[in-house]
Parts: C-alpha cells; sequence; structure tokens
C-alpha cells in the first residue's frame, strides 16, 4: 500500500546514445524495486556545466518505498552500472544519471548523500519536469514549493518537452 511507504522523488537523465532507451530501461529496472508513482514527460535540455555535450533527455519520476535513503542510493548507483554510465564525475557525459531530489520531508546530509539534492533550485531542468508532477512540493530547507523555485529560478538553459518525431538528431 502506497500510505505507509515514503514518496521519494528522482531525476532521470541520458545524453549518450539512445537516450529515451535508457529512461525507459531506467523506469523498468526502478520499478524492480519501487512501487512507481508519478512521472513527467520527457523534457530535451542543454547540457549543464559543459554545453559542449549533447542535449540531455531528462525527468522526474515519483517512487514509492520503505527503503532507507542509503539503499535508494546504492540501488540507484547499480542501475547506473547496469546500464552502463562508466564515470561518476561531474559534468561528464552519461547512459543515465540518477539522483534523489527528495526522500519524503527529510533532510539528509552525510558524506555521501546529501537530500534535498542541495542544487536543485537552481537548475531550470531538474525543475520544469519535477514541477510537472509535484508542482505543491514543499522544499524542506527552503520552505518553498516547486512552483516557487521555478518561478524564481534565473537559469536560462532551455528545457523544452521532447518530442522524437521532432527531434530527428536524436539517437531513438
Amino acid at each position: 500500500m502506497i500510505e505507509d511507504k515514503i514518496s521519494t522523488y528522482l531525476l532521470l537523465g541520458s545524453n549518450i546514445g539512445n537516450r529515451q532507451f535508457y529512461l525507459e530501461e531506467c523506469i523498468i529496472l526502478l520499478s524492480q524495486n519501487f512501487e512507481i508513482g508519478k512521472r513527467s514527460s520527457i523534457y530535451e535540455t542543454a547540457s549543464w556545466g559543459d554545453r559542449t555535450q549533447q542535449a540531455y533527455l531528462n525527468m522526474a519520476i515519483e517512487v514509492f518505498t520503505h527503503q532507507s535513503p542509503s539503499d535508494i542510493h546504492q540501488i540507484t548507483r547499480d542501475i547506473e552500472d547496469k546500464l552502463g554510465r562508466k564515470d561518476k564525475g561531474n559534468y561528464l557525459p552519461r547512459t543515465i544519471d540518477i539522483d534523489i531530489l527528495f526522500y519524503g520531508n527529510e533532510i539528509i546530509d552525510t558524506r555521501s548523500l546529501r537530500i534535498p539534492h542541495p542544487r536543485l533550485q537552481y537548475r531550470r531542468f531538474v525543475l520544469e519536469p519535477l514541477n510537472e508532477i509535484a508542482s505543491k512540493l514543499k522544499h524542506p530547507i527552503l520552505k518553498k514549493s516547486i512552483q516557487t523555485l521555478l518561478n524564481d529560478c534565473t537559469d536560462n538553459l532551455p528545457v523544452v518537452l521532447f518530442h522524437p518525431d521532432k527531434n530527428p538528431n536524436s539517437e531513438i
């Protein structure tokens, strides 16, 4: 039952190879470990941090779980490995990237895990898909809704709904 599970929000992203395939495979693998809730549309977004890379496909997803944040973190790392993610460094191209955005209303700040994601409020590519599925969700530290964070966001990198038939250069 969903009522006794913790609502957790993830951001999925891919900018190598068949980007849509990696997002879909990631959801299949996530569904083996979590109950899937809401899913945003897929957005094509400029690469944040290194604009010379291929654009990302990003989407937000809600999952329900009894698992601890550290267990979720390990599961998502295992899925990234299974889907061919090689280097875990910042701003590098990747087949799949899974970020834990929120774990209920909890605030976690350890050496290996920070929830809520510490930079989500600065990144339109996170806020646009998250706003689609959780606009009223309040950030437990900033005490602002996702809609307000999106309205206040100064990131001007393009974030547009992805349409495979209108994106002939996409590897899909």
